[in-house]
């Protein structure tokens, strides 16, 4: 019968259809990355999402991320998701989590019960903390490194991540996973060289801050606010969507 689906079926095949059909993704952090994983996931048919994030859609958003419109200005990145999935995939369960996830909250989630995560969240401590809580219950990840303060989304590449070089998020990890007895991390990374965002205090949210007052989490307590753009963040999102799909049902390059 004809579905949503029907082209995607006619790549992988009715059984494959169901596989993905019959998968549960979690993605923690739905911004600009993690936002057009979501998407492509949804679009592939993949049947139970997992979506974490306690951030709120920002007029600063709408230049990058999918979820970002005029009209989602103000409401939780988790729910705008949700509603865009089950309006792609009526059939689609989406649990939502507004929360921050860091080693404090881990205990909330269950990794055995997910086929796939997704680490598309910018905070260290939290990265890792995913990819030993997914190394412990055996589930596959992939982790997103920087992709602020870039231009050229021919760069990304995905890689182990003891084959990463120039990104500075990358060496960090490295270094933190090393320690911790990790051997291998599938990331998604570029070897381009961030550049330096330019000082426009005129724009800038250290002057012009539009966070709600008691926001649990501002971007001016950041040491640096990153540029962005349209089309790095989305390339990285779909990039990793691929990768998930593609090891979901046991393809590879």
């Amino acid at each position: 019968m004809l579905n949503q689906f029907s082209r995607t079926q006619l790549v992988f095949g009715a059984d494959n259809m169901e596989r993905l059909k019959n998968a549960r993704v979690a993605v923690f952090g739905v911004g600009g990355v993690g936002g057009y994983t979501v998407e492509a996931l949804a679009r592939s048919g993949v049947g139970t999402l997992d979506l974490i994030d306690d951030d709120k859609v920002c007029l600063t958003n709408i230049n990058r991320q999918i979820l970002a419109t005029r009209k989602t200005v103000g409401k939780y990145k988790v729910d705008v998701a949700k509603e865009r999935v089950q309006e792609i995939n009526p059939d689609a369960v989406v649990n939502t989590y507004k929360m921050f996830y860091l080693p404090e909250t881990q205990d909330q989630f269950n990794f055995e019960d997910y086929d796939y995560v997704v680490d598309a969240i910018d905070t260290v401590t939290g990265k890792i903390q995913l990819v030993m809580q997914a190394q412990e219950a055996q589930t596959p990840i992939i982790s997103s490194m920087g992709a602020g303060n870039k231009i050229n989304p021919a760069q990304f590449e995905v890689t182990d991540i003891y084959k990463t070089s120039v990104c500075p998020l990358a060496k960090v990890m490295r270094k933190e996973l090393k320690k911790r007895g990790v051997k291998k991390l599938k990331v998604v990374y570029s070897k381009e060289k961030p550049i330096k965002p330019v000082e426009d205090m005129s724009i800038s949210c250290r002057t012009n801050c539009i966070c709600p007052p008691g926001a649990a989490r501002k971007c001016t307590d950041r040491r640096d606010i990153p540029g962005s753009t349209a089309f790095v963040p989305s390339t990285v999102g779909l990039i990793i969507a691929g990768e998930v799909i593609k090891d979901i049902l046991g393809f590879y390059n």
